[in-house]
């Protein structure tokens, strides 16, 4: 598989003004995939729904829409209460796009 495929742009990435934000939220997302896997982990439904909101807001901000959609996702598997194991699909399939996003 070619790597180039994996990779997760922004659609902002072509506005050279906004490469530096790009930049900062794309160092930062490890924090976020952190957050994200913690609080499934521990179950915390009340704080994974809101880290999924606030990832939901922050990647569609920055052009990541393809990480918003699967943020909303799993806003609304919480808020709905899904089964535990369907909302641990979700963080998983999130995560692993959170991954991806890339600036270059």
């Amino acid at each position: 598989m070619n790597t180039e495929q994996t990779l997760i742009y922004s659609d902002l990435a072509s506005d050279k003004d906004l490469r530096e934000i790009l930049l900062i939220y794309v160092e930062e997302m490890p924090d976020k995939i952190v957050r994200l896997e913690h609080e499934c982990a521990e179950r915390n439904w009340s704080e994974l729904c809101i880290a999924a909101h606030q990832l939901k807001g922050s990647a569609g901000s920055h052009g990541f829409a393809e990480i918003s959609l699967a943020a909303a996702e799993l806003e609304n598997a919480v808020k709905t209460k899904q089964p535990e194991e369907q909302i641990k699909f979700i963080v998983q399939h999130l995560t692993d796009l959170c991954r991806r996003v890339t600036v270059d």
